[in-house]
């Protein structure tokens, strides 16, 4: 018995909304049908999917990975839906300045599909700090860029959200603070804390600590997301960090968990950028209006709740 299409989107409004009844809404359905189908899914995987609680669902591991699987089948279903309308024969070249968090866990699917969808379209990536790709932008030394757009306040620019994730809190496998039913950032604060420095994820982190009036005890400060994931599934620390960064296992095989902070910090934001009262090129546009097809039909905006 295979799975289908409808068991899938349902699976993953609730992986994203994180609760059923907020899943239904988003997609206009009955508590009840949500919940047969991922039950159906469950059975059909012969695996656990979710683990109930009365605040919501939470991914099992197995949750976790089957949502990657989900979204890349999803996606593949809308490109070929969606394939009458590209205009595979478009020739252009595209600079485009990209940050190191969105060079690594984000951009590079999308100029695979993009390469697929436009073979005569030229993309030439750059990646670099904030800073050097506004320049860059208003030099006009790149088209267009893509980066943490949360971090962006710059008017000679414009700005197009494409997704936004939500920042959740790394525990080792077994912290306490997995049983907590609500953890907060006071309950955080006592915790010795892994501080990522990359892309200004320490102003970011910071920022939201002082307006709760708190304050992380830092034990580690680096711009490596690996040694963050390392440090904390071994126990050396916990973190708040994004779920587009999230990795289950440290490359030593050790489990890194999750709990949802439930609106206690800002998601991260990512998006595009070009200079704002400037023509824009014909490659610009068919750039953006990947990204918005992408993450902005009905279909998209279920899949990328959690990420824009």
């Amino acid at each position: 018995m295979a799975f289908s299409f409808r068991q899938l989107k349902y699976f993953v409004a609730t992986a994203e909304a994180g609760q059923v009844s907020q899943a239904a809404m988003q997609l206009n359905i009955t508590q009840s049908a949500v919940t047969a189908a991922i039950r159906q899914l469950e059975e059909v995987l012969v695996t656990r999917l979710f683990v109930r609680h009365p605040h919501g669902m939470v991914l099992t591991d197995s949750g976790r990975r089957f949502l990657s699987h989900a979204y890349g089948i999803l996606a593949d279903v809308e490109e070929a839906m969606l394939l009458s309308n590209w205009e595979s024969d478009f020739a252009g070249s595209l600079s485009v300045a990209a940050t190191y968090t969105v060079m690594g866990y984000f951009l590079p699917a999308h100029v695979r599909r993009l390469a697929a969808l436009y073979p005569q379209l030229e993309i030439r990536l750059h990646e670099l700090p904030r800073a050097e790709i506004e320049a860059g932008l208003l030099q006009h030394d790149f088209d267009v860029a893509v980066l943490l757009s949360s971090n962006v306040d710059n008017p000679a620019l414009q700005l197009e959200s494409i997704i936004s994730s939500p920042r959740r809190l790394w525990l080792p496998a077994q912290h306490p603070l997995l049983s907590h039913p609500a953890p907060g950032l006071q309950d955080i604060a006592g915790e010795p804390y892994i501080m990522l420095t990359v892309d200004e994820a320490e102003q970011s982190t910071l920022r939201y600590w002082q307006q709760a009036g708190l304050q992380p005890q830092v034990r580690v400060r680096t711009s490596s997301v690996e040694a963050v994931r390392s440090m904390v599934a071994n126990g050396s620390g916990v973190s708040i960090l994004s779920d587009m960064v999230y990795r289950p296992w440290s490359l030593e095989g050790r489990r890194i968990e999750t709990v949802s902070l439930h609106g206690l910090v800002p998601p991260m934001t990512l998006g595009l950028a070009w200079k704002a009262q400037a023509e824009i090129s014909p490659s610009i546009v068919l750039f953006r209006d990947y990204f918005r097809q992408q993450f902005m039909t009905p279909f998209s905006s279920q899949r990328s709740a959690a990420a824009r």
